[in-house]
């Protein structure tokens, strides 16, 4: 079985109380986001990079546009989104991980939750979002676009936008599902209706607030 490393206990009950204090505390501390965008993305990107700079003027356009941003408080894409929103006079949100390596949250973020655990960290990430934007990045953006998606596929939310930005970066995974999960009816071909993906800041504005003019 496997066993989560760096618990504070080794006592599953009492484990129960640190996560439900995580939920009590980021519902606590968010309940007045009303109209926020999470965004994710790789902690590597740097500031001289493509990516960086395209999630960057995303943030600035989504706060130009009335929203927040909430990013995981980290390097990289989410730097760039937590720098572009705040420059822009927006609220620039970080939910921070608390690792072995030790992520500090970045210093353009206005407003910080900590959490020792990523599934409730991720509950958070998708109750105060209106939308959903993914930049190229690794197993963590994997995990929390596909729950994503999975989530309005399952009828376990509603949906609502989910953009993926870089056509490049993702065409290997676009093709993998739409030749080898469609025509082995692991999806249905109506699923790839779920999620969005664009190459520009303003495709990915233009997405978010046409779905909420409808």
């Amino acid at each position: 079985m496997a066993t989560l490393k760096g618990d504070f206990t080794k006592e599953d009950p009492w484990r129960i109380f640190r996560i439900m204090s995580e939920f009590v505390d980021g519902f606590e501390e968010l309940s007045d986001v009303k109209n926020a965008v999470s965004v994710f993305g790789s902690a590597k990107a740097k500031p001289s990079t493509k990516y960086y700079k395209i999630a960057e003027d995303t943030a600035a356009r989504l706060v130009r546009s009335g929203y927040s941003v909430i990013t995981g408080a980290g390097p990289g894409i989410m730097e760039a989104v937590n720098k572009g929103a705040m420059n822009a006079g927006g609220e620039s949100i970080g939910l921070n991980i608390l690792i072995p390596t030790q992520q500090i949250p970045n210093r353009y973020v206005t407003r910080v939750v900590e959490f020792k655990y990523f599934f409730c960290r991720k509950v958070m990430f998708l109750k105060y979002a209106k939308a959903l934007v993914a930049f190229p990045g690794g197993f963590g953006t994997l995990d929390e676009l596909l729950e994503a998606i999975t989530l309005v596929q399952t009828d376990r939310i509603d949906p609502f936008p989910i953009v993926v930005v870089g056509k490049e970066y993702w065409k290997g995974l676009m093709s993998w599902i739409d030749h080898t999960l469609v025509p082995n009816r692991m999806i249905e071909k109506n699923d790839l209706n779920i999620f969005k993906l664009v190459e520009t800041p303003q495709e990915v504005v233009n997405i978010i607030n046409n779905f909420y003019k409808k």
